[in-house]
């Protein structure tokens, strides 16, 4: 099983989220009872970020930097590590099965941790980097559906793990950006995982559920089922291009947009839209006598099919894997994007299921400003932290983050940093 986090001397855990618009950093103390509590807030705009990947380490570091120092003088604290989501990188979401001989003895630990290694070692990739291993089940002799084989006897143990990987680049710019930083990275989490963890209660998790984290740059998805992640997937469209539509077509500036978006948007139309006018900007026009006046209803019709895009694109990569059966009809939407006026109705249309908003449950200490659908990846990073899931060891990932990030000591090692950079 996969060792509890290794917190600070002070007991204190962070989560950092870096997303597309934004930045935010929560420090957390885990009280007695497993109770995670807030004890310091930073968040800041995101700057060096694009579809969920750093695309500027200069630019994201001053940003992470920021946010950061915002959340440790909020706390009266120090921290050297944080657990990081990742927004972006492509990620994949396999389910494999693998077995070992267990010659008919008592299934004890170092049986479990010999298939899970096995699982580990066959993910190894050149071009892509494993950032969860979960068990989602194992068999002894071919009998399916053991939860925990540890106890029971037989010939051969089997595990279905489900493989989730992202490109090798995007995991090693985020974690040299964080060294940059002088913050080592704990552990690294996919945004739509930490945004369920934070968001589902636990029938949802375990009856089935579809989590949708609704970014600026990206729209990702977890499945939920069994208490168990079993599948996760992204596409590089989000709540920025919602935005950037509604400048496109109305002439006007980024900024204007997305005020707009926020005050009037609506994903659903309603019979006012037409009567109710909407003061627009032109782009380029510094005399506001100069600003259009169009009806709501051409916001709406510029918003709504870039959402339904968004879902039907989500809908058809479900019905492709089969995972829209298991996950059953529940489906939470968190994220950013997720706050617009009318997202779960168009959600609910379009993937034909029951959809709720969601938001962090699982965290105390936070503000009503932060408690939102847009702060669930960060409050769910904590919650991984205190849940810790049952997944295959991280030691390969933590080591690399080591030792690309350890400064080289003394004389020798200093002239190998320098061969390393220079030739």
């Amino acid at each position: 099983m996969k060792p509890r986090l290794n917190r600070n001397r002070n007991g204190l855990i962070a989560g950092l989220d870096i997303g597309t618009s934004k930045i935010a950093c929560f420090i957390a103390r885990i009280e007695d009872g497993g109770l995670v509590r807030v004890l310091g807030i930073g968040h800041h705009a995101s700057d060096g970020v694009r579809s969920g990947m750093i695309t500027e380490v200069e630019a994201a570091e001053a940003a992470i930097l920021a946010t950061v120092h915002a959340a440790e003088q909020m706390a009266g604290e120090t921290i050297n590590e944080v657990i990081v989501n990742l927004s972006g990188g492509a990620p994949s979401s396999d389910v494999l099965h693998y077995d070992v001989s267990i010659a008919g003895h008592e299934v004890g630990d170092s049986d479990v941790r010999k298939v899970l290694a096995q699982g580990h070692a066959a993910s190894a990739s050149s071009d892509r980097e494993l950032i969860h291993c979960v068990p989602v089940g194992y068999s002894i002799d071919g009998a399916k559906g053991i939860r925990d084989p540890r106890g029971m006897y037989g010939e051969r143990l089997g595990i279905n793990m489900h493989m989730v990987t992202a490109t090798t680049g995007a995991v090693r710019t985020l974690i040299t950006c964080l060294a940059r930083c002088r913050l080592e990275v704990a552990d690294i989490v996919i945004a739509p995982y930490a945004a369920g963890l934070a968001a589902l209660v636990e029938d949802e998790i375990n009856l089935g559920a579809t989590l949708i984290d609704m970014g600026a740059g990206t729209t990702s998805v977890a499945v939920f089922y069994d208490g168990h992640l079993i599948h996760a997937d992204a596409i590089p469209i989000g709540g920025a291009h919602v935005t950037a539509d509604i400048a496109r077509g109305l002439s006007t500036p980024l900024a204007h947009a997305e005020r707009m978006k926020t005050l009037y948007g609506n994903a659903m139309a309603s019979g006012s839209d037409e009567r109710e006018l909407i003061d627009v900007p032109l782009m380029g026009e510094e005399d506001r006598h100069q600003a259009n006046h169009v009806p709501r209803s051409m916001l709406v019709g510029i918003i709504r099919p870039r959402l339904e895009e968004t879902f039907e694109l989500l809908r058809g990569r479900l019905e492709m894997t089969g995972y829209d059966k298991i996950a059953g009809r529940r489906v939470v939407v968190t994220g950013g994007a997720s706050q617009l006026q009318g997202v779960t109705d168009l959600a609910a249309d379009v993937l034909d299921k029951q959809v709720r908003r969601g938001r962090p449950l699982k965290v105390a200490g936070l503000a009503d400003s932060t408690g939102g659908p847009a702060f669930a990846t960060c409050a769910g990073l904590l919650t991984f932290a205190e849940r810790r899931p049952d997944e295959a060891p991280a030691a390969a990932m933590a080591a690399r983050s080591r030792s690309m990030t350890r400064e080289p000591d003394g004389l020798f090692g200093r002239f190998g940093l320098w061969l390393r950079e220079n030739l």
